[in-house]
């Protein structure tokens, strides 16, 4: 069996790293920071544009129908930008949340997923147990969890309380709202597994973000290890520093097929998925904070500094390490799977 990816994935992928190179630059992240909300309509309108906001919304609601296979290079290139658009959380997460829904909320799904579609509304998810939801400042609507219960609460019936982050690009809010029947479009049962397929897909969502990320900090630590100079040498050139880098390609090599054989698990609604998705998140979280780690002993004293672009990566890595599931989690799903034979699998209790 041939489990590589088709020629169109990996050249849409391409595209997509070169786009997300040129409009999303360290330059561009920095502006950001300074703008009230730290997001830009016009990047969002250009993700739009190249048909990433309908990749993964079935194509009954207007979109392309794809899956998780199809989208997670690009989560991985999106991971590797920087990108701070909600885009990944939104395909992800969000669409296959909407998608869940059963047929009392026929009308609901459509309006929202055709207007995901069409570039015309942001989501935004709350994780169970994180009393933070990012992004819930430009989503249009609100997917959030209360007990068991899942709810769609449109934007303007919340209140927003902005929470500092370790990474100035991720927008986190504390959000007030009142749970009413109005708002509840899942209950019992399939509330929780809702959320427990919502909490797989972010964790793989973060998986796929955090080894770009890791790659992203090699090829910064790899660049500046040419440009800086000891005993008239470049400092790569040095056999320790080589060895630093390695190790870090070695852990990004073996963190692939985790992700992989993580999103294909998940596309194909394989039983047991938790197992190798929370594999997936220890093997990126891993590779990205082993990348960090070294990668500032590369760049010496410069790389703990404000102006060094390591920093814009390297924060959120750290953030996203924590988020949908922190590696002592995911640790004990995979315990759990390997001696004790099964996994708590409700939402709430296993994130």
């Amino acid at each position: 069996m041939d489990f590589s990816f088709s020629s169109d994935q990996l050249l849409f992928q391409d595209n997509i790293r070169s786009f997300l190179l040129n409009e999303v630059t360290p330059e561009r992240l920095r502006e950001l920071w300074l703008v009230d909300g730290g997001r830009c309509d016009a990047l969002w309108a250009q993700l739009v544009e190249l048909g990433l906001s309908a990749m993964t919304v079935p194509e009954i609601h207007g979109g392309m129908g794809m899956d998780e296979l199809d989208f997670i290079l690009l989560a991985q290139e999106c991971g590797y930008a920087g990108l701070p658009e909600p885009l990944v959380e939104t395909m992800l997460v969000g669409v296959p949340l909407l998608v869940g829904l059963d047929e009392r909320h026929a009308a609901l799904k459509h309006h929202w997923l055709a207007r995901v579609a069409e570039g015309t509304a942001r989501l935004a998810i709350g994780e169970p147990g994180n009393p933070l939801v990012s992004d819930a400042h430009v989503a249009d609507l609100l997917l959030l969890p209360y007990g068991d219960e899942v709810h769609a609460v449109e934007r303007a019936a919340v209140g927003l309380t902005h929470n500092a982050s370790v990474d100035p690009s991720r927008q986190l809010f504390q959000v007030e709202w009142a749970p009413s029947a109005a708002t509840c479009v899942a209950e019992g049962e399939q509330g929780r597994r809702l959320w427990a397929a919502a909490c797989n897909r972010g964790a793989l969502a973060n998986a796929a973000q955090l080894l770009g990320l890791a790659k992203r900090m090699v090829d910064l630590a790899v660049d500046y290890t040419f440009e800086r100079k000891q005993f008239g040498k470049p400092v790569g050139s040095f056999q320790a520093v080589k060895h630093l880098m390695a190790n870090v390609a070695v852990q990004i090599e073996f963190a692939k097929g985790p992700l992989y054989r993580a999103a294909y698990a998940v596309a194909h609604g394989q039983p047991g998925q938790a197992v190798p998705v929370s594999h997936a998140k220890l093997a990126c979280a891993e590779a990205a904070a082993l990348a960090a780690k070294h990668a500032i002993q590369v760049h010496g004293a410069m790389g703990y500094t404000w102006e060094v672009d390591l920093h814009l990566f390297m924060k959120r890595a750290w953030a996203l390490d924590k988020v949908w599931g922190d590696r002592g989690l995911h640790k004990a799903r995979v315990r759990a799977a390997l001696f004790d034979g099964q996994l708590a699998i409700g939402a709430g209790t296993t994130f």
